[in-house]
């Protein structure tokens, strides 16, 4: 009697999920994707779809059961890591606990847990609403970082210099919060650059971890939403070595089994090593392709065996091949699209891919959050410093031209 093909369920339906689906078919997988928005473009590639919302864990539950799939799961897609947590614990299928979840993915639960057990992490406190934290904002340092418990891709995050503006960043916060609730922190000045990218853990033993060098806009919308990426990361390697160690001795202490990591840390003007975020789900923005490309690591694939229960064959530690970047393309504007302009020479010497995802004449928005990008190129530099000097100065040599 020939294997039963196995099913996995694929929370949301953006077009982050698109190489995941092509990896799970690669693999022989049945894929199901649902979610409240049927024309989302992930929906197309995948064999079957529900109009579920993925945030209603009891309504997904009811699907998987229904449908009997080996594995669920949300990469990329915030929302829907705890559903997919809930559902997987529920039916004894592969995941990590989902106690240990929830603390990832609720910012205000994970400082706290970082505090308790000896991490370095900002004086941070969660809140419900400005009276709540206006009643001991005093023992804050300024600046602060405003932001929802519960949300990704830098939407409802502001900095705040002066109390003066904490009732609108909170505003911001609420109205980005699932759960209505924001967390105040304060904010971290940064030495060099910030590092957002992916990690691969076996059994909860860290088995391959990259780190990044974020860029950002500072002429954007939202200047805290990052604009780029490069790899390796200029971050020191004892630093490097110290973050990978303390990122190890969290997923032991929360009992982490076989997943893939979005990680966001940073090194302090204190010169202390800070991890910022940790959610147990792929990266937005296309990271775990861009690691493809710079390591021949495919976490992709890795990330579905994991979901359905396969056995992960040895996973490499990072080991890069070159000198690579990723661009996030966005209007500096609200306007019509007209086109995107790219010096020729950078053209032809260093674009490996173009993936644009708007047509001429399309309304297009200032940039606000990851959800406001229209696409991203794919940079291979000769060295060090071009690639320094280039992501220095990207606006010199890509423009979005709006009408």
């Amino acid at each position: 009697m020939a294997n039963k093909q196995k099913k996995v369920l694929m929370l949301g339906g953006l077009r982050y999920l698109i190489p995941v689906i092509q990896a799970a078919h690669e693999l022989g997988y049945y894929v199901i994707t649902c979610d409240y928005l049927p024309h989302n473009i992930a929906h197309k590639y995948a064999d079957e779809y529900h109009n579920i919302s993925i945030t209603d864990k009891n309504a997904v539950l009811k699907l998987a059961r229904e449908l009997k799939v080996d594995g669920v799961m949300s990469f990329a897609v915030d929302p829907g890591v705890l559903t997919a947590a809930y559902v997987c614990e529920e039916l004894g299928l592969p995941g990590s606990p989902h106690a240990s979840i929830q603390i990832l993915q609720n910012k205000d639960l994970f400082r706290s847990f970082l505090e308790k057990n000896g991490f370095n992490t900002p004086k941070s406190h969660g809140y419900h609403c400005l009276n709540e934290a206006l009643s001991d904002i005093k023992s804050f340092q300024w600046p602060v970082i405003v932001k929802p418990v519960d949300s990704a891709g830098s939407k409802g995050v502001t900095r705040v210099d002066k109390i003066i503006n904490l009732e609108e960043a909170i505003t911001c916060a609420l109205k980005n919060s699932l759960s209505h609730r924001f967390i105040i922190e304060e904010f971290i000045e940064q030495q060099g650059c910030s590092s957002d990218s992916d990690a691969f853990s076996i059994n909860g033993e860290l088995k391959f971890i990259s780190f990044s060098d974020q860029h950002f806009d500072n002429k954007a919308a939202n200047p805290y939403t990052p604009s780029a990426y490069s790899w390796p990361s200029s971050m020191p390697c004892n630093k490097q070595e110290e973050l990978a160690s303390e990122i190890q001795r969290l997923l032991q202490l929360l009992h982490m089994n076989t997943s893939i990591y979005n990680i966001e840390t940073r090194i302090g003007t204190d010169n202390k090593a800070y991890i910022m975020e940790v959610s147990p789900r792929g990266g937005g923005n296309r990271l775990s392709e861009m690691l493809r490309y710079a390591t021949n690591t495919d976490l992709i694939k890795n990330a579905v065996r994991a979901a359905v229960g396969e056995t992960i064959s040895k996973i490499e530690p990072c080991i890069y091949n070159g000198y690579w970047s990723e661009v996030i393309l966005h209007a500096d504007q609200t306007g019509i699209f007209k086109e995107i302009s790219i010096k020729q020479n950078i053209k032809e010497n260093h674009i490996i891919e173009i993936d644009l995802w708007v047509q001429p004449g399309d309304l297009i928005h200032s940039f606000n959050g990851a959800n406001d990008a229209i696409g991203t190129l794919v940079v291979k530099f000769n060295n060090e410093q071009q690639q320094y000097d280039m992501m220095s100065y990207i606006n010199s040599w890509v423009k979005i031209i709006t009408e």
